[in-house]
């Protein structure tokens, strides 16, 4: 299956689920449009409460629906944007992904891969076992955080369903992931 964008979601609020839309604009060095993460700077409040001058490396928060189906085979029922991310992706494992992995969507829009998101309280408030079934403790004692990465915009550009998804790399030795 070719990596490609399934849905695509903003929101104007802090509100924990995003709005579906018919399409994105990407904006280099800022996020996404009239989302309330847009920005240069920190727009997650548990950061700006930290460090309101903190460079913003969660413009965009990307997850990939095969969450969703895995989720639902332990019971519970999330759809796309429902998790608070801007686009829903398919046939990419994101997880997987190295920092600095630069993801092409579209005729013009770039992504650079920045990390990990960090899921917190408001995914089990959202619906009771969510936060346990994404947020997975390792035989090691290392936790492994399924809810998604997240990205900043190298390139501008407009985003729609069904737009292919190309991945690139970045030089070895590649970073693993970790929670931005």
């Amino acid at each position: 299956m070719t990596a490609q964008v399934l849905a695509l979601h903003r929101s104007q609020t802090h509100s924990f689920s995003k709005s579906a839309m018919p399409q994105l604009n990407l904006l280099a060095g800022l996020g996404v449009e009239g989302d309330v993460h847009c920005g240069e700077t920190v727009k997650h409040r548990s950061r700006v409460a930290q460090d309101p001058t903190q460079p913003n490396l969660r413009q965009v928060h990307l997850i990939q629906a095969e969450l969703f189906e895995q989720l639902s085979r332990q019971g519970l029922q999330v759809s796309p944007g429902q998790m608070g991310e801007n686009l829903t992706t398919q046939g990419l494992d994101l997880l997987a992904l190295p920092v600095d992995t630069v993801l092409s969507i579209g005729d013009s829009a770039r992504l650079r891969v920045t990390g990990l998101r960090n899921p917190c309280g408001q995914i089990e408030q959202f619906q009771a076992g969510l936060l346990a079934a994404v947020l997975e403790r390792a035989a090691d004692g290392r936790l492994i955080r399924k809810a998604g990465i997240m990205a900043v915009v190298l390139n501008s550009g407009l985003v729609r369903p069904g737009d292919a998804i190309r991945v690139l790399l970045p030089p070895l030795p590649h970073r693993a992931l970790e929670r931005v």
